[in-house]
């Protein structure tokens, strides 16, 4: 059973690597900005919440996040496994999905993190923007989600290392080359 965790910066490719690589594994990708930004475009409250926090570059709070998860891996789909991208995203939330995975005698197999230039992740995420109408991606935004990035989510970076779930992949290069190499380093692992 492939129990992943896709860990990155805002625009290291993710979102397209979670797709891709999930459809190879047979799994589902549930990605947590894909849940919220649902919940904004139906109006929810949920939605509302979550914008508040998405409009300001912050992280939508924990317990708020943890239930959607929780709810989410319960799925049918998900009870072969999955590859989370966007959560944890806090030392907090890797507690609490340990907790989740725990309940249910199950464990985390591995966490990859993409790892992308700064510079380079500001310029994709502007031409996303342009490209999707998404209003979220401005620069201050951007580079305020970088910051909480760094503070909050690199942590787990070292967390996972010294649990030896970590693998580290370079997200610069083409789309493909990048799932290669995401793929290569699941099969070394």
């Amino acid at each position: 059973m492939t129990r992943l965790v896709l860990l990155g910066p805002p625009g290291a490719g993710k979102g397209t690597q979670a797709t891709r690589v999930a459809d190879r594994l047979g799994v589902p990708a549930i990605s947590t900005g894909d849940i919220f930004r649902a919940n904004v475009a139906q109006g929810t409250e949920l939605g509302k919440l979550a914008q508040r926090y998405m409009d300001s570059g912050e992280y939508v709070p924990d317990e708020v996040t943890n239930k959607m998860v929780a709810d989410r891996l319960t799925q049918p789909d998900a009870a072969t496994g999955f590859l989370l991208d966007g959560y944890p995203r806090t030392e907090a939330q890797v507690h609490e999905l340990d907790d989740m995975l725990a309940a249910a005698g199950e464990a985390l197999t591995r966490v990859v993190e993409l790892t992308a230039d700064t510079e380079e992740v500001v310029a994709r995420l502007l031409n996303r923007a342009k490209e999707q109408g998404r209003a979220d991606d401005t620069e201050d935004v951007i580079r305020r989600r970088l910051e909480v990035y760094a503070e909050q989510t690199a942590p787990l970076v070292t967390l996972y290392t010294e649990r030896g779930l970590l693998v580290q992949v370079d997200g610069m290069g083409s789309v493909d080359e990048v799932t290669q190499h995401l793929l290569a380093a699941l099969d070394a692992s």
